[in-house]
């Protein structure tokens, strides 16, 4: 799976993704999005995620990061020149943006996948959206995360579960990849953020409004 995603130099996918959070009364409560992500090695990316509480778009051209929050007319930019490898590490490092599906699209996703590995299972075989899969599980310190991969010439990770063992009731992530293409031929306008004039430019870290999980309660769920 992870040769064939390093080799794969233009992507296009869909996914959904659900994250889980418990309440103080130990309620566990979910929270769905669906997005898009473009990727042209080694250094142009676009992504988009729409939820319930938020509409982001981000997109990477090999020299700058930008970040636009639709829901809140926001827009932010920093200097990132470099790979799509040293972007995702800068997010989760640096930014401290959680991109936890962003591992399928390094080139060396084998070795950061397998880093503090403890244990591995083969489960056997499973079906996702129609699509017969192997079902692998793995076990670190402080998560259990499972991955079903596509059976035959196209090993694409299909789904992807997380399990937070180090938090009470074990909340999970989970990421169904669903449309996945290599034979795409890519505008060379694709990977420009395309904001209205009355956007607002705000710091990264203003931008508070955009997270999967929303701040507190907002009545009728709107954005």
């Amino acid at each position: 799976m992870s040769d064939y995603l390093a080799s794969a130099k233009a992507v296009t996918l869909t996914y959904d993704s659900d994250i889980e959070v418990i309440t103080p009364e130990l309620q566990k409560i979910q929270f769905a999005s669906s997005g898009q992500i473009i990727l042209s090695r080694p250094n142009k990316l676009r992504a988009t995620r729409v939820g319930g509480y938020a509409d982001v778009e981000l997109t990477f051209d090999g020299s700058k990061l930008t970040v636009f929050g639709k829901n809140i007319d926001a827009l932010a930019q920093v200097d990132a020149p470099g790979s799509i490898d040293q972007l995702v590490h800068r997010l989760r490092d640096e930014l401290s943006i959680a991109v936890p599906g962003a591992t399928f699209l390094l080139s060396r996703s084998y070795d950061e996948l397998m880093m503090d590995v403890l244990d591995v299972k083969y489960i056997g075989r499973g079906v996702v959206d129609g699509v017969e899969c192997e079902h692998l599980a793995f076990r670190n310190q402080d998560t259990d995360w499972q991955l079903w991969v596509e059976v035959g010439s196209k090993p694409i990770p299909r789904k992807y579960v997380i399990t937070s063992k180090a938090v009470a009731a074990a909340p999970q992530y989970t990421l169904r990849i669903k449309e996945f293409r290599t034979d795409v031929d890519l505008a060379a306008d694709v990977f420009a953020i395309k904001a209205p004039a009355s956007t607002k430019k705000v710091a990264i870290t203003d931008l508070s409004a955009i997270d999967e999980v929303p701040h507190g309660i907002i009545p009728g769920g709107k954005k």
